[in-house]
């Protein structure tokens, strides 16, 4: 009888092991399969560190019982070698602490969301306090360029001289849709001279990506602020329909998640195809809606590097809920360039953290 069961649980314990290693694997497919055809598969890039977690738990779980089926997790861990980096980095302190050169632009991109967590950032009242203290926060960095998404202060009248108002010395570009009394979009803003700009807008939807051409010394090159589809659902509100068999509310979240994991690779290769036929480099910034286990990813690093792959330290996840499970802001450079150094600040005034740094040109 003990036999038996020990037998039963043996084949049990392997089949799950099979399960969550096909699943790490589908996960690994992801990077390669455009989700507008199959949307699926995207949803397992989207749980990888979990899913990774999990085979590692199970690896060693199975190295203690000294069972032969460790191998199954193992195989399956394997080619997380190659991708882990994109989520953690431990780059030497001599490399974080290394001298800039002159010749080095420094470049800040945040989806600030409205600035709609005013009422949960400690020692902020309101959202005017909550924008005054994300624009103190930027003026101590200091950067060159400035990419901003989900911006909302006002009509789309009084966006201008309010930018020309807070920072002086900067020329501002923005794109804008118009909601009620407050309009909301991509910002640019730099103290590089402007050469030329342009907006890449997507069909059905309120994200955009803008562009605009620099000039730094005898460099030219394009930054592209983007804003890719997002999910727009509630974390919390899912956890309570779940918690409450709420099948409506599930039956709604699946519907939004599949259309915005379908729209966004059409809205990315409109992005990279601009990127293709733009003479000069590219540089692309901004918030991307998905992690690094992507197509998105994978898509738009085409040809670019990870700043933060070259020059982060630490859990890479720029998103606070569920942190350090979702990396998905990012800065990504020509391979012409170097990223020197990478920093995410961790602050309370949005649902993303900045994305800081500085490259070597």
């Amino acid at each position: 009888m003990a036999k038996k069961k020990y037998r039963i649980f043996g084949i049990t314990s392997r089949l799950l092991m099979l399960i969550v290693a096909a699943l790490l694997a589908l996960s690994y497919l992801s990077i390669v399969i455009n989700p507008a055809r199959i949307w699926l598969v995207s949803l397992s890039g989207i749980f990888y560190v979990p899913l990774m977690t999990l085979n590692l738990i199970l690896l060693l779980w199975a190295l203690k019982r000294r069972s032969r089926s460790f191998m199954i997790p193992l195989l399956a861990l394997i080619p997380s070698f190659f991708f882990i980096g994109r989520y953690v980095q431990f780059n030497s302190d001599e490399a974080i602490d290394a001298p800039v050169a002159e010749n080095t632009v420094k470049i800040l991109t945040w989806n600030v969301g409205r600035f709609a967590l005013h009422d949960k950032a400690a020692g902020v009242s309101g959202i005017s306090q909550c924008v005054d203290s994300v624009f103190t926060f930027i003026k101590q960095q200091d950067p060159d360029i400035i990419c901003l998404q989900e911006f909302s202060v006002g009509s789309k009248e009084k966006v201008r001289d309010y930018l020309k108002r807070k920072f002086k010395g900067y020329t501002a570009e923005y794109y804008l849709f118009p909601e009620k009394n407050r309009s909301f979009g991509n910002v640019t803003l730099s103290r590089l001279p402007v050469d030329g700009k342009g907006k890449i807008k997507f069909e059905e939807s309120a994200n955009l990506a803008i562009y605009t051409d620099h000039t730094y010394g005898d460099r030219s090159f394009r930054v592209y602020n983007c804003h890719f589809e997002s999910y727009n659902i509630s974390l919390a509100g899912l956890v309570r329909a779940v918690a409450k068999r709420d099948s409506t509310v599930m039956a709604e979240t699946g519907t939004k998640m599949k259309r915005s994991i379908t729209r966004r690779p059409k809205q990315v290769d409109r992005v990279f195809d601009d990127i293709e036929n733009c003479p000069l480099d590219a540089f692309v910034c901004g918030d991307f809606n998905d992690n690094p286990m992507s197509y998105t990813y994978f898509r738009m690093t085409r040809g670019r590097k990870d700043a933060f792959v070259e020059a982060g330290d630490g859990f890479g996840a720029t998103y606070s809920v569920l942190w350090p499970m979702l990396r998905i802001d990012y800065v990504l450079l020509p391979d012409g360039c170097r990223a020197v150094t990478h920093d995410i600040p961790r602050l309370p005034y949005s649902d993303h953290y900045p994305v800081i740094t500085e490259i070597e040109l």
